[in-house]
């Protein structure tokens, strides 16, 4: 991974590259290593630098609500450390925060330049937009930040979160000082030509001042927090139809599988309380596990993160409705497929949600899975099983005639070559070992 500076990037590289925070925060993890390339030369370019590769990439809309938080934590810490060292972050992005399974770091080194005394942090507004704003939404008024990053990379602006909260709620930790005035403070200066840095230098503007705020928005964040309402199957775990035995063997046949080959990019989709990721993870360089229901993913996340994991990322992504390419040309933000395609995928307790919630013809999710020239560790739940039985009464009599065991089998030998088959002691539920073609 190559970025090329400029003459004013290489000065602010060469101040972070002294720097006690870059040294420290490297060995740390919680940013990414970069070196200057020796000889390299890229035409306009006054250096290159070379970062250490993140195994995979995602965005904040596809992050829970602990997830952004720790992100924002981060970059908040990166920021009040390098004011200690007269640096500056010149943004606040989100999307410089990757992760290492359920460790973030920070990925934007040309973020950082040198301190101009006098001026305010300029990038507060953009943070409050793709971190605070989104977290208060959520915390406060239970609203789900990702539809909202999802259909605006810029995230949610002063105005637009102060029209959802109540006069009631700017009585809450951080929405009267955060929320509400600064939206009136939009209103009011959106057409002014005024030059505020000039304003604040003259009138002596101190860097203390951008320390306190920090502190104080630290303070606020960290306080943060959210409880989600039982979802449909965030309770999955504790009420699965499966006894001991079933559950026992199935696991036996994934770890069977995981330990039949070293696997590199394995993805885990429904994965739940992340039973099977983590058998991934025995074997696998690296495991990214999603689920469609977000409340499954925080409790995941939580459990990893306090574990240090480094291995399992876990993404709140529905597959029926996943990330689109987004951005100047679909370039920005890549499609999940786009972003790296597994060697393994395991589809365990999915597929009906897939074919009947989601109204996904098995064939067509068999395509999708085949494009993606995966080795394939699918589970099929017959029409017996007391979950398709409860998904199938919610429909119509008659509803996805199709959802059978021999059309299953059919399409799936179609598409991928058939390695194994065992049918679970309850028999309805079918595991199936596939490899592409």
């Amino acid at each position: 991974m190559l970025r090329a500076l400029s003459d004013d990037g290489l000065e602010d590289w060469l101040a972070l590259s002294e720097s006690k925070l870059f040294r420290e925060a490297v060995t740390e993890g919680k940013l990414v290593a970069t070196s200057q390339v020796d000889g390299a030369s890229i035409s306009t370019a006054s250096a290159v630098l070379e970062h250490e590769r993140i195994p995979f990439v995602s965005y904040p809309y596809e992050w829970t609500f602990a997830m952004l938080r720790d992100a924002a934590l981060l970059q908040l810490e990166l920021l009040r450390r390098a004011l200690d060292e007269d640096l500056m972050l010149k943004d606040s992005s989100s999307y410089n925060v990757q992760w290492r399974g359920a460790k973030p770091v920070f990925i934007d080194v040309g973020s950082f330049e040198r301190l101009r005394q006098g001026e305010p942090w300029a990038g507060y507004r953009q943070f409050c937009m793709l971190y605070l704003n989104p977290l208060l939404l959520q915390a406060y008024k239970g609203i789900d930040f990702r539809p909202w990053l999802r259909g605006s990379l810029a995230g949610v602006t002063p105005v637009d979160a102060r029209n959802v909260f109540s006069f009631r709620d700017l009585f809450r930790r951080g929405v009267l000082t955060n929320v509400a005035l600064h939206a009136r403070l939009e209103r009011k200066h959106d057409d002014s030509q005024r030059d505020v840095k000039t304003e604040l230098r003259r009138a002596g503007f101190k860097k203390e001042l951008i320390v306190a705020n920090v502190r104080r928005l630290e303070k606020l964040v960290r306080r943060l927090d959210w409880e989600p309402s039982s979802s449909e199957w965030s309770d999955y775990g504790a009420t699965t139809s499966y006894d001991e035995a079933d559950a026992a063997r199935k696991e036996e046949f994934v770890r069977e599988v995981v330990h039949s080959r070293d696997w590199g990019l394995v993805w885990d989709i429904g994965c739940n309380e992340g039973r099977h990721a983590r058998i991934a993870a025995e074997n696998a360089r690296y495991v990214v596990a999603v689920d469609g229901d977000a409340a499954v993913v925080d409790r995941l996340y939580r459990a990893l993160a306090a574990e240090g994991q480094s291995t399992i990322l876990p993404l709140a992504v529905d597959v029926t409705d996943p990330s689109p390419a987004l951005g100047w040309h679909g370039l920005e933000r890549l499609t999940l497929d786009a972003r790296g395609r597994p060697e393994l995928t395991l589809c365990l307790a999915v597929l009906h949600h897939v074919a009947i919630s989601g109204n996904v013809p098995v064939p067509e999710f068999l395509s999708w899975l085949a494009e993606l020239r995966t080795a394939l560790v699918i589970e099929f739940p017959t029409r017996d099983d007391p979950r398709v039985a409860a998904l199938l009464r919610r429909k119509k009599a008659g509803a996805h005639p199709d959802y059978d065991r021999e059309p299953f089998e059919r399409a799936l030998a179609e598409r991928f070559d058939i390695e194994r088959t065992e049918e679970l002691a309850s028999g309805t539920r079918i595991l199936y070992f596939a490899k592409p073609r």
